[in-house]
């Protein structure tokens, strides 16, 4: 398993429909996320992009020098930069970073949102569009030749990238959609499928369709999912968790997130608001849509809506369904972000097949908090090695 964290650019808390004991978003709190990520031996942190979040690419740029070995899953949206100046963006982060830097393309969204991105296409008209876009910007990396292209949408005369990207033919793309249109692009042009945390047979529906799609294109195509996650050391104190975790929403405020998400023309947000059934009842038999998956969070956050819920093993478990369908990359988060990141690490780590132990060096020494009382020898059962 490849286990990425999320930055949350758009804002942090340990409550979600409130801003009781919510966080600012400033480069401090970030790049506490990102170095407890990177230490912790997360693959990478995935990070938004939209009208509500700090931009992705220059959150990136700021925290590469401050991390070693995390990878930064960027968005990019094609329409708001033209494909010459991604690829060059591209190119740029991605020698900085030393090869650290992965893309993930963003098409769908809440149309409000995308007017405010000044993008007015239809559904169709954007993957039409993305086809374009990534067809220049993929020729612009190969660094081969120049490139002139005429489309409907966009159009270059001899662009060229004088400074290549380090990774070879480009950094890899990931891309998550839930419509036909979505499927058939994923096929064509995408190294890693994204799925929102659906139940299992849902998931097994996609990634049967996707990889299809590309087989039919002569490629193949790796698998991920984007879930939050509450693990504590016991289910009760799990689901307590998810519990206090909406506490403080009230039906006002999930009528109203659930009203824009119906505007939203994005398939995979019509599937993820289904999910909760928002009837007026936020017990955990109404949200809990299969074994462990809680719809909770979908109440009003936007995008992923669902969270594993559990003790470690049963969360691991969990995953490995998931890994069992095909799944590889998991993109997981939980509130707030800085202190989940070490608990998910902490209880989940040593029960998945991830190479987290690696990212620790040397031993670790466990001293009492009163200080050494000199009755415990050191050497045998406070040294705990990291390997």
């Amino acid at each position: 398993m490849k286990v990425f964290w999320f930055l949350p650019t758009h804002g942090d808390g340990r409550y979600l429909g409130t801003s009781k004991q919510a966080r600012p978003v400033n480069h401090h709190y970030l790049s506490q996320i990102a170095r407890a990520a990177d230490e912790l031996g997360y693959e990478g942190v995935l990070i938004p992009t939209g009208k509500t979040c700090e931009d992705a690419w220059v959150v990136a740029s700021s925290l590469v020098t401050l991390t070693q070995r995390l990878k930064f899953l960027v968005a990019l949206r094609p329409g708001v930069i033209s494909p010459a100046g991604a690829a060059r963006m591209t190119a740029t982060l991605d020698r900085y970073s030393e090869g650290r830097l992965l893309i993930n393309i963003v098409v769908g969204g809440d149309a409000a949102q995308l007017a405010g991105d000044g993008i007015y296409l239809s559904h169709d008209e954007r993957y039409d569009d993305a086809e374009e876009f990534f067809h220049i910007w993929r020729e612009l990396l190969k660094g081969e030749e120049a490139v002139t292209f005429e489309g409907k949408y966009h159009k270059i005369d001899a662009g060229r990238l004088l400074f290549p990207a380090v990774q070879k033919p480009n950094p890899p793309l990931y891309f998550g959609g839930s419509s036909e249109s979505a499927h058939e692009f994923a096929g064509k042009y995408v190294d890693s499928y994204l799925t929102w945390g659906e139940p299992p047979a849902k998931v097994a529906e996609k990634i049967a369709e996707v990889r299809s799609k590309a087989e039919k294109h002569g490629r193949t195509v790796t698998f991920g999912i984007r879930l939050h996650i509450i693990v504590r050391e016991t289910e009760e104190e799990a689901w307590q968790a998810a519990e206090d975790l909406i506490k403080y929403v009230d039906d006002e405020a999930v009528e109203r997130a659930q009203r824009a998400f119906k505007r939203s023309d994005s398939e995979g947000q019509r599937r993820m608001a289904e999910l909760t059934q928002w009837g007026g009842s936020r017990t955990r038999e109404a949200l809990e849509v299969s074994p462990n998956l809680w719809a909770g969070v979908g109440l009003v956050r936007g995008g992923a809506g669902t969270a594993l819920v559990g003790d470690p093993q049963t969360v691991a478990d969990r995953m490995q369904e998931y890994a069992d369908l095909g799944i590889e990359n998991f993109i997981l988060s939980g509130y707030p972000h800085l202190e989940e990141a070490y608990r998910v690490a902490e209880l989940l780590f040593p029960l998945l097949p991830v190479d987290y132990v690696q990212s620790r060096t040397g031993d670790v020494v466990h001293l009492s908090p009163v200080g050494d009382t000199g009755t415990v020898d050191l050497t045998t059962e406070l040294r705990v090695s990291a390997s």
